[in-house]
């Protein structure tokens, strides 16, 4: 009977003192499995259709702002005063253009991201239920977080990606 117990904690503590399986604990980078999806990559392009000529705009007032900084630099002490002073004035002009489109184009695509996400964090989560329940998964870790695995993790990212595009 003694044998029998020792055997029996003996197995129990073994089977306690086990690693979890790596089919237990799988990685996803739900970052990417979002901007991977179908969705993801309409709401970018509708962006884009959105704030496309703004974002020209400002790149080509960027350019034209760094070639007059450039100009007053090398050619500013040659310059009569009127000269560098309506030069100094259309840099103004144009630098203070070029923040303000630039803060356009950044409040659009913020805006844009947070309603994508609001409209998109359900979907999220059904897929990784489904991908949970698939493959019975214990633990389900942000892939950016694991600092080290012994072993290969079970990777769900592209399996959610699929999920969403397929949910449509």
């Amino acid at each position: 009977m003694r044998k029998l117990t020792g055997a029996l904690c003996l197995g129990l503590f073994a089977a306690m003192s086990t690693p979890a399986l790596a089919a237990d604990i799988a990685v996803l980078d739900w970052r990417q499995a979002l901007l991977e999806s179908d969705d993801a990559q309409q709401s970018m392009s509708e962006l884009q259709n959105q704030i496309g000529s703004q974002q020209q705009e400002a790149e080509a007032l960027g350019q034209e702002v760094q070639q007059l900084q450039q100009r007053l630099q090398r050619d500013g002490a040659t310059m009569s005063e009127s000269q560098r002073q309506a030069a100094v004035q259309e840099l103004q002009e144009k630098g203070g253009r070029f923040q303000q489109l630039r803060r356009q184009v950044v409040q659009a695509r913020k805006q844009s991201e947070q309603q994508f996400m609001q409209q998109a964090q359900p979907r999220l989560e059904r897929a990784v239920d489904q991908i949970i329940e698939r493959h019975d998964i214990e633990v389900l870790v942000d892939r950016n977080g694991v600092i080290q695995a012994k072993g290969d993790l079970l990777d769900v990212t592209d399996e959610v990606t699929e999920i969403l595009n397929s949910s449509n």
